[in-house]
């Protein structure tokens, strides 16, 4: 539990440290939040337009994936597997998960509260705000649910080489965000600001981590990644290169 506060703090200190290269990757988030925002409406249509095609076993997937206690639950349980195994690469990982999680969880409860962004059922509009509104309906930027589920996912693909396994893992991470905007529960700007939160979090408390354990599950160079919003006609979509 030391890594796991420490490693949090280690997170949140970081833009003290940024340098240009830095500065440009926030820039990129937050101009791809931004043009997620201008189209927020048009996404929120199509997606409640199509939503009794979706599957209910998908949406109750995203559910009960992205709620805390559930998390908490998966993440401990790889830990302690990790402990009563011996596996240290193991060990690191669950330390990974569940200080990925701490952080990206206290972080987003905070920023919902404060930036007090108006949910999309509660038909108030996009550009409504209240800081500080306390009540749920206010609580919709970002996504809880989108960050812990992106977390974890981030992390267990970081456990493979392998492409197309990386890419079912990330498939099956990006489901609860997605659901979450069929739920009418956030804005898709919402729920990318909580992958790209997610991506960078896990970046950051991976390279803490490196200084606490010998091992780690990828003992490789590893791979330079990207995430980008892309356009195309009347598309848009998030695309994660590794």
């Amino acid at each position: 539990m030391g890594n796991v506060f420490k490693a949090a703090g280690y997170t949140y200190t970081r833009p003290l440290h940024w340098q240009g290269d830095d500065f440009l990757k926030l820039g990129g988030v937050a101009a791809s939040t931004y043009g997620l925002y201008l189209v927020d409406d048009n996404i929120r249509r199509e997606f409640l337009n199509h939503k009794k095609d979706v599957p209910n076993v998908l949406l109750n997937y995203g559910w009960y994936a992205g709620s805390p206690q559930n998390n908490y639950g998966f993440t401990g349980a790889v830990y302690l597997t990790g402990l009563f195994s011996k596996n240290p690469k193991l060990r690191r990982t669950g330390v990974l998960l569940i200080s990925a999680a701490t952080t990206t969880g206290f972080l987003q409860q905070l920023t919902k509260s404060a930036v007090g962004r108006a949910r999309p059922g509660s038909d108030l509009g996009k550009n409504h705000f209240r800081p500080f509104g306390g009540s749920a309906k206010y609580r919709s930027f970002p996504s809880g649910h989108g960050v812990l589920t992106f977390t974890n996912a981030h992390v267990i693909a970081k456990q493979f080489e392998n492409i197309w396994i990386k890419a079912g893992i990330y498939a099956v991470g990006i489901v609860p965000g997605a659901s979450r905007i069929y739920a009418d529960a956030h804005w898709a700007s919402d729920v990318f600001l909580s992958w790209a939160t997610s991506f960078f979090v896990v970046e950051a408390i991976d390279i803490y981590l490196d200084r606490k354990y010998d091992e780690k599950y990828n003992n490789k160079k590893p791979l330079k990644t990207s995430l980008s919003l892309t356009f195309n006609g009347n598309l848009i979509g998030a695309v994660y290169t590794f």
